[in-house]
């Protein structure tokens, strides 16, 4: 199939961008990478009637380390993280998040913030930016704001983002060296949307853990931060035990666990014990 018929408009600045979305509104669409809304709108599951592509729009590619913080444009591509985009534990961890995501066709068109505003909860930059608590920098012609992960994801593939706004940078914490890092994911065939992943963050201080943050992603509605397993995890020397008793609170908190053809909610719940155990697990190795 082909899409309906739209008008296509291609701002290279931010303020034009601005300028079309205050004035089409619902009606208007943004194209990033377009990996997911271009079969969408092909298999007519999309209609906008406006197609607002920023892909000419430079200020909006970049990767940067600014003010104790990775600061990622909208449009910097998943392939940009096939390698280090910056020192220390986060440097490290980003290319064995990138390498999960699609294929290779799909990550070179792709982008970070094309992944967070369509906000599917099988997203490996949604979990990266949940888990991390994210700064999440919003435009309109209104003004700039910023959210954090929990109060932009709304739901599976909603957000807080209002018709006239841009989501226009996301901003991670940098880590030091005493950070070690873990992220697993179970999914039926190579590129396919994970049923369950997990990330860990731990940071160490004389053998035990001083920090956690744990995350889950693809089980729930939306990428969520389980602060009953960060709570078992400090003060634990990270092992064995402590990491399975994370798990089983990680799996405990998914309180609506997805349900499909794929996997239902207790293969989920399951699958989230698993990811969560071996993420821990792969952090402390």
């Amino acid at each position: 199939m082909k899409p309906v018929a739209f008008d296509y408009f291609a701002p290279d600045t931010i303020e034009g961008a601005l300028d079309l979305i205050a004035e089409h509104g619902d009606d208007g669409k943004i194209l990033a990478g377009g990996q997911s809304l271009v079969p969408a709108m092909n298999f007519r599951l999309a209609r906008p009637s406006t197609l607002i592509d920023i892909n000419r729009i430079d200020a909006l590619d970049y990767v940067r380390e600014e003010g104790g913080a990775l600061c990622i444009g909208a449009l910097a591509r998943h392939a940009r993280f096939a390698a280090p985009v910056a020192g220390g534990a986060l440097g490290a961890f980003l290319p064995r998040v990138a390498r999960h995501i699609g294929h290779l066709p799909i990550r070179t068109r792709g982008t970070f913030g094309g992944s967070l505003a369509h906000a599917d909860p099988a997203s490996e930059w949604c979990l990266v930016a949940a888990t991390l608590d994210a700064e999440l920098v919003i435009a309109s012609r209104r003004g700039t704001r910023s959210l954090r992960p929990s109060e932009y994801f709304t739901g599976a593939l909603t957000t807080a983002l209002q018709p006239d706004e841009l989501l226009t940078e996301i901003r991670l914490p940098l880590l030091d060296d005493a950070w070690r890092t873990g992220f697993v994911e179970f999914s039926r065939r190579a590129g396919d949307y994970a049923l369950a992943m997990s990330a860990a963050f731990l940071r160490l201080a004389d053998g035990r853990v001083a920090e956690a943050r744990i995350g889950v992603g693809g089980a729930a509605d939306r990428p969520l931060r389980i602060a009953a397993a960060e709570q078992i995890l400090v003060g634990s020397d990270g092992g064995r035990d402590a990491a399975r008793a994370a798990a089983n609170a990680a799996a405990q908190a998914i309180e609506h666990p997805l349900e499909d053809v794929q996997a239902d909610a207790e293969y989920r719940r399951d699958l989230v014990r698993a990811m969560v155990e071996r993420a821990i697990a792969q952090a402390c190795g």
